[in-house]
């Protein structure tokens, strides 16, 4: 899956990023200037401040010419947290590989709880799909199927969103456009919350009915690329990772 391939050279920078903190992202983010691709910030897709997305594009001797690959990222951060200016340096990266890459953000508790920051990750897919359709890109050829990304708690909106087609249809997007999934360390099987700062997102001990993304896998159309590190402290790899590798296959889907 090409998409793995751009994935590990990101990956090489999230350990510094995710333990150094803001620093850390500050230096990563200035060093990823050196991609030189064309960034569109601030494309709306709704009327709060949140709603807003980050476009990168590849230049013409980056991309593949036709059918250009198109990557939409959600960050993690407990729902709490976060921003996509944060992720500068997956954007320009991936770009800088043949990518469309977008970066949207989303509104956070305690504003908002389950299941508004999926209804806008909907939203913003749904905008992505309209953007990219526009005469602006014709030159990029951008493909018609996109791959649903995310890390921690963004890799749960990613998975919920590319599994569950309630929420794209809401939107009035289409969840046929979905032509794959990758999570890295992502929470997917993730009653009962014991992280006290997550408990009131999903109305702990009250948590909402099909919530999770374990709980779609018979509805995986397209390959799941499920990432983790070998040892995670925050969310289990038994828990998460693996037990949703394992749901997908069982439902005779594909996963790796």
């Amino acid at each position: 899956m090409k998409v793995l391939q751009a994935f590990a050279i990101v990956l090489k920078c999230l350990p510094v990023v995710l333990l150094g903190g803001c620093s850390a992202l500050q230096l990563v983010n200035s060093v990823s200037k050196i991609y030189t691709v064309e960034v569109k910030t601030d494309l709306a897709f709704g009327d709060h401040p949140k709603q807003r997305y980050d476009l990168y594009l590849p230049n013409a001797a980056q991309a593949p010419g036709r059918d250009t690959p198109v990557i939409i990222f959600f960050y993690g951060g407990s729902w709490n947290r976060g921003d996509k200016t944060e992720y500068e340096f997956v954007g320009r990266r991936l770009a800088s590989l043949g990518y469309i890459t977008a970066i949207p953000n989303y509104r956070l508790y305690p504003e908002v709880r389950y299941p508004e920051f999926l209804e806008d990750g909907a939203h913003s897919i749904a905008t992505i799909q309209r953007e990219l359709a526009a005469p602006d890109y014709a030159h990029l050829q951008p493909a018609k199927q996109f791959v649903l990304m995310g890390h921690s708690a963004g890799a749960y909106n990613a998975a919920m969103l590319a599994y569950d087609p309630r929420w794209l249809v809401a939107a009035g997007g289409s969840p046929s456009s979905i032509g794959g999934f990758v999570g890295l360390a992502g929470a997917y099987n993730i009653y009962p919350i014991r992280d006290l700062e997550v408990q009131p997102v999903f109305n702990h001990p009250n948590y909402p009915e099909a919530s999770q993304p374990i709980e779609f896998v018979s509805n995986a159309r397209t390959p799941s690329l499920i990432l983790a590190p070998e040892q995670d402290t925050i969310v289990s790899i038994e828990r998460n990772s693996l037990a949703l590798h394992k749901a997908i296959q069982a439902a005779g889907k594909e996963s790796e």
